[in-house]
């Protein structure tokens, strides 16, 4: 499984129909949570997602609306006597902002919470899967994040047959990426076929950026803050957000699968506004709603 749930879709405050920043990320029995504003535990209940399972949280900044929800999740997981470690990722500078608000009422906690600070680069790996940081545009620090499946090499069995490649060769041939038999080099392109791994990207609050778009090359999904439209580019400009066009911009250089607007403004009680201009752009869009589930398929194998 890889699915992915949007929890709340307002930008700055919510809405009776729109909670606060929020995507839960499942991924073969792991969960992973990029933002976390206020209210999203019990997002996550509404749509069958178990706090209790949360394995890490990214932050992409230090905004109330995308971390408050934090709070309250550290003290229901105790309450649940949750004793694994809980991961929460922050951007470089902002561990002790975030320390304070998980300790201002001196909660009992029941297990380890570790507090890492972000930078560009890989911030985490599990099992088949990498975490990626990027930076983005906005009036704090700030950071996007790529969450992607590592490719699967599958062997040619006929190939492997005829080369003599048999038990423990396997492992070496994928661990070091080529191997000696006899007097020939044998690479493991030449032996496998290759299964793309899965790639989302999530990007908010910012400019359009191209960090972004280095970031989400190819990707089968891209969520990209969408707070206004285009009558509000100037607003935009000066509060480093997006607008609808603006992101469809974003997702049509990165050549993405699929386009997700989320983080509107309240003004828009109605997103179709900003979904039609998007369209103008880039076609595969769509502006998400709370509880928005993406199952994101396996990609064919390829030579």
């Amino acid at each position: 499984m890889f699915r992915i749930t949007i929890l709340g879709t307002s930008g700055s405050a919510p809405t009776k129909e729109r909670g606060l920043a929020g995507v839960a990320v499942e991924y073969e029995g792991m969960l992973y949570l990029l933002d976390c504003g206020e209210g999203t535990q019990r997002q996550m209940m509404r749509f069958g997602l178990n706090p209790y399972r949360i394995n890490a949280i990214f932050i992409t900044h230090m905004h109330g609306d995308h971390v408050i929800g934090v709070a309250g999740i550290v003290r229901t997981l105790a309450l649940y006597k949750r004793t694994a470690p809980l991961y929460i990722y922050v951007p470089e500078g902002y561990a002790k902002g975030l320390l304070s608000l998980l300790q201002f009422d001196n909660a009992m906690l029941s297990y380890p919470i570790i507090v890492e600070e972000v930078r560009a680069g890989v911030v985490r790996t599990d099992r088949n899967l990498e975490i990626r940081a990027f930076a983005l545009r906005h009036t704090v620090k700030t950071y996007g994040y790529v969450v992607r499946e590592l490719d699967r090499h599958h062997f040619i069995k006929s190939r492997c047959d005829t080369l003599g490649i048999k038990s423990e060769m396997f492992s070496a041939l994928s661990k070091r990426g080529s191997i000696r038999i006899g007097k020939k080099t044998v690479r493991l392109g030449e032996v496998t076929t290759v299964e793309l791994g899965r790639k989302i990207v999530y990007a908010t609050d910012t400019r359009p950026a191209a960090s972004t778009v280095t970031a989400a090359k190819d990707a089968d999904l891209l969520i990209h803050e969408s707070a206004y439209s285009d009558e509000l580019a100037k607003l935009a400009k000066e509060r480093l957000h997006s607008t609808a066009r603006e992101a469809a911009g974003v997702a049509k250089r990165a050549h993405v699968k699929r386009l997700v607007l989320t983080h509107m403004s309240t003004r828009y009680t109605d997103p179709r506004v900003l979904e039609d201009e998007a369209k103008a752009i880039f076609k595969n869009v769509e502006a998400a709603s709370d509880g928005m589930s993406i199952a994101i398929e396996r990609n064919k194998r390829g030579p």
